[in-house]
């Protein structure tokens, strides 16, 4: 890994703000120590930034917003352009440090790469098509309509889980849509921030754009309790806990600025009785064990009906037994690590109140004896009254709940208080429009013989309830990262009131 790390600008001491340029001390009296899940061994230390260098990274961020916003949109696009093919220039050294520092799968660290490089070019596109619309006045020689303006400074606060593509997600959409950009990544991951900060900066002084884009490496005490709470940062998107959520959105909404906020998962599939089970097995393994369970759209409940749920049971059994765990740089690895010690106990313990409230573990559940942060993936065979089904474990532990009816099937599928991704496996036309229906899944994301993981950019993605309620990628979620502005011109000689109010003078 050591020549990937200098290809990256990845030295043993980092500094931790970028603004157009690297800020921050160059002592180690405030570092953040970097070990990599695969063994635990060092990689590097990062200078937490402080409260000034905060500062120092928002002012130019809002100072550089000024000129941004009066740049052409499809000039900004432009820009986003050169950003994806500078990306796919590097997704082999990237991807292998997402993997190295989080801990994915070697295909999964490139295709978080190669999802950066397709927000890039969905984003390129959209720079043409930031369209408004145009109503009819009821009053005459009136003209009206609406049109959307930059919102300022984005602030974007990403996961260890997906260190890059989710601040991709938001920083290209936002760029063409005229705002600028400063980021937070999690602490465990900062390295792939650092790395993807110095591809960026290639185009952005090729273009005399620095300062459009900015970093803020540092603790949640210090940098996002600063970024929740300051005025000059009027969105933010934030990716994480439910509980964090709750943090965000309180901080936010009490100077009235906006959030969006990706939470809590605790997906589920409904395998019903005409289920084609080979592509229900593979479909649950990748969604169950892909990227260790620690993806927010990971398969945590498969809900099966009676006639079935043995022959699945044993189905699962053989595949899990077949799993290769270990290093996620080798290519035939199919689960890493966890992401650190505290990911490997909050899976053992919530492995300890499952066998307490009577959960039955037919595989797995436990760590396993190497260096590193493995564990097996582990299969639970638990009623819907199980309390444990109702909580997002943020590990590959899958629980198996059989129903009578779909009716039934839903009840379960929709009684858990988060609301992100969900999936059936039917080839009944009346079973999966059901699914789909308003009485249906009440997630924001609703698959049909597909699992719950992997969406594409091109639609918006997020969910309901304790989710969140936030959209981020593609569609229209463009939106939400401007202001909409409907104006009005009168064309005419006259001044008349809507609703036919009278108010005249004599």
């Amino acid at each position: 890994m050591k020549d990937v790390l200098e290809r990256l600008g990845i030295k043993e001491f980092n500094l931790g703000a970028y603004n157009g340029e690297w800020i921050g001390n160059a002592d180690d009296s405030q570092t953040l120590k970097v070990e990599t899940p695969v063994d635990g061994s060092h990689i590097a230390k990062v200078y937490q930034a402080s409260a000034e260098d905060y500062d120092a990274v928002i002012i130019a961020a809002h100072e550089k917003f000024k000129q941004w916003r009066m740049f052409p949109a499809p000039k900004r696009g432009e820009i986003v352009r050169q950003i994806g093919e500078e990306l796919r220039k590097y997704k082999s050294d990237l991807g292998k440090l997402v993997s190295y520092e989080m801990g994915k799968i070697i295909s999964e660290g490139e295709g978080e790469v190669q999802e950066m490089i397709d927000i890039a070019d969905f984003a390129v596109g959209l720079s043409r098509q930031l369209y408004g619309l145009s109503m009819h006045s009821e009053r005459p020689l009136h003209r009206m309509y609406e049109q959307w303006h930059p919102l300022g400074v984005v602030g974007v606060i990403s996961a260890f889980n997906f260190p890059v593509a989710v601040w991709a997600w938001n920083a290209m959409i936002a760029l063409v849509c005229g705002d600028t950009c400063v980021w937070k990544p999690s602490s465990t991951t900062p390295l792939t921030g650092i790395a993807t900060m110095n591809i960026v900066d290639n185009v952005l002084k090729r273009n005399s754009w620095e300062g459009i884009l900015g970093l803020v490496i540092g603790s949640g005490s210090v940098i996002g309790e600063r970024m929740i709470n300051d005025k000059r940062v009027p969105l933010i998107s934030a990716t994480g806990s439910t509980p964090m959520g709750y943090k965000v959105n309180n901080a936010v909404a009490k100077r009235m600025g906006r959030a969006i906020l990706e939470l809590g998962g605790n997906n589920a599939i409904i395998a019903m009785p005409d289920a084609n089970i080979d592509m229900l097995v593979r479909g649950v393994l990748f969604a169950a064990v892909g990227t260790a369970g620690q993806r927010c759209t990971s398969l945590r409940r498969l809900i099966v009906h009676e006639s079935i749920v043995e022959g699945v049971i044993t189905r699962l059994l053989n595949a899990y037994k077949s799993i290769s765990i270990g290093n996620p740089l080798d290519a035939n690895t199919l689960m890493g690590p966890l992401a650190d010690t505290n990911a490997v106990n909050v899976m053992m313990n919530a492995l300890d109140k499952i066998r307490e409230q009577g959960g039955d573990i037919l595989f797995g559940g436990h760590r396993i004896d190497k260096p590193g942060y493995y564990v097996e993936p582990t299969i639970v065979r638990a009623t819907k009254d199980l309390p444990m089904v109702q909580e997002e474990t943020f590990a590959p532990i899958l629980y198996i709940i059989s129903f009578k009816d779909i009716d039934e099937a839903m009840e379960i599928h929709n009684s858990v208080p988060q609301g992100l991704s969900s999936a059936i496996f039917t080839t009944n036309m009346l079973s999966a429009e059901k699914f789909l229906s308003h009485e249906g899944s009440d997630c924001g994301i609703a698959n049909v013989n597909i699992g719950t993981s992997g969406a594409e950019i091109g639609g918006a993605f997020g969910g309901e309830k304790e989710t969140g309620g936030g959209r981020e990628a593609g569609s229209d979620s463009w939106k939400q990262y401007m202001r909409r502005q409907t104006c009005t011109i009168n064309y005419g000689s006259e001044l008349p009131l809507a609703q036919g109010v009278k108010f005249d003078i004599e």
